[in-house]
């Protein structure tokens, strides 16, 4: 991580202010004496999964791959983000028109309420073989739910009510929910999501190893490298030496500077949903009681086109963040045209990656004249590995910022409010719609 382009807007001294509220927020972690304290599963969940774990996932993943050439995925918020943006991070980036895949195309359904979306999916499927993952605690998560009941009804006509029992899996609460009693009835096989583990927190579970499984990637080193992120950002590490202290001491002396609103910046498309991902776990956790900071994202160099004319002339109330992958796994370069009409024959030679390079360093310099502060976070490659470490960094990272906040990181009481209002108008029995009375 550098911070060093930061400085002109604030002090390495106001950041370092922070060292002791962060040591004291690592000790309400450790301790569990802080806000939500009840959702700190996933603080020591690389450390805690044991080879056996993984080996009943990799099995599950296993057996569904061999008889499907299409896994749904049913599930909202963070029990579909972190699978898919894992998938897509290390994945092909035409992996779903690849006619000669090794392992099944994972889709998603029930992360919206779209007709047209599961329409077509259904339409999709009519000539495929194809297997369920669902994800819920509940069960009665409107999307899911609906999306579930949907493909169930749909597989279980295609291929009888028997077969489709062995090609659903579920992954919810160990004893109680509509989904757990779903499952027990119809004898599929489940994982337990732990309680205390909350949705945005659960990529490193079954919720998001499963999936990523299925999709033919290793789920072992994704975990040894979020056990080395929670060695390398625990309470033992200096505060000058942890990525996490420093990254939410950054933010936050920003965000008192009033740079409220954190762009997340990629510069391969393959990052996409690992920033969609990023945006659920902080908007989720700091954005509540009328504080926090407005996570956002951008593809470039594409949205240099679109939005890079906000962020270096519009309100002056953004930091960036770039993920910067260090190593492309694939080699390119530039031919040498004798022509030159585009006269880019400068280039000739020249691999992609030094010219997505030189954008990248051009674009922090242009933004920091333009009074963007810049957070670099280099990731040496899109592995297994890498990702297992960059997602477990973020988890730590919020949960201390969220402390810094003063707010609860671990809950979402405002996510509920939409619904109250979608139900009452569906005419759901007991629920009354809120009206908002302007004068």
């Amino acid at each position: 991580m550098d911070i060093s382009n930061i400085y002109d807007f604030v002090s390495s001294k106001q950041v370092f202010a922070f060292k002791e509220e962060l040591m004291h927020n690592q000790e309400l972690l450790e301790e569990k004496t802080g806000k939500g304290r009840d959702f700190l599963g996933w603080l020591n969940l690389p450390s805690s999964t044991t080879d056996k774990e993984l080996e009943a996932i990799n099995q599950v993943a296993a057996d569904l791959r061999s008889k499907s050439d299409v896994v749904v995925v049913v599930g909202i918020g963070g029990s579909y983000l972190g699978s898919k943006a894992a998938i897509e991070a290390l994945g092909n980036s035409f992996s779903n028109i690849l006619l000669d895949k090794e392992n099944p195309i994972v889709l998603f359904a029930g992360q919206n309420i779209c007709e047209d979306y599961h329409k077509e999916l259904l339409e999709l499927l009519d000539n495929r073989s194809y297997s369920i993952v669902v994800i819920s605690k509940s069960g009665t998560t409107t999307e899911p739910a609906v999306a579930f009941r949907l493909l169930k009804q749909h597989l279980e006509n295609k291929v009888g009510k028997a077969e489709a029992s062995q090609r659903i899996v579920a992954i919810t609460d160990k004893s109680k929910g509509a989904l757990r009693k779903l499952a027990d009835q119809e004898g599929y096989r489940t994982f337990v999501i732990s309680d205390d583990i909350g949705g945005r927190y659960s990529v490193l579970t079954s919720v998001g190893l499963l999936p990523i499984a299925i999709a033919g990637f290793s789920i072992n080193d994704l975990i040894n490298g979020a056990k080395d992120a929670e060695r390398n950002t625990g309470i033992n590490v200096r505060f000058d030496e942890n990525p996490a202290c420093i990254y939410a001491a950054a933010r936050n002396a920003l965000y008192r500077k009033g740079k409220n609103v954190e762009i997340m910046v990629n510069y391969t498309p393959k990052l996409h949903f690992l920033t969609e991902w990023w945006k659920q776990l902080y908007g989720e956790s700091e954005g509540k009681e009328n504080k926090g900071i407005f996570p956002a994202g951008v593809d470039f160099t594409s949205d240099l086109h679109s939005m890079g004319q906000y962020i270096q002339e519009g309100e002056r109330i953004i930091f960036e963040t770039v993920l910067s992958v260090g190593k492309p796994l694939r080699i390119l370069t530039i031919p040498n045209d004798p022509a030159n009409l585009d006269q880019l024959n400068f280039l000739s030679g020249k691999r992609y990656s030094e010219v997505n390079r030189m954008a990248e360093q051009g674009t922090i310099l242009a933004h920091i004249d333009g009074g963007v502060p810049n957070i670099k976070i280099t990731i040496p490659e899109l592995t297994p590995y890498w990702l297992g470490y960059t997602m477990y960094f973020f988890e730590r990272a919020c949960a201390l910022s969220g402390y810094t906040l003063n707010v609860n990181p671990f809950d979402q009481p405002g996510v509920e409010e939409y619904k109250k209002n979608m139900f009452a108008l569906l005419g759901k029995q007991r629920c009354r719609l809120v009206w908002r009375v302007v004068e």
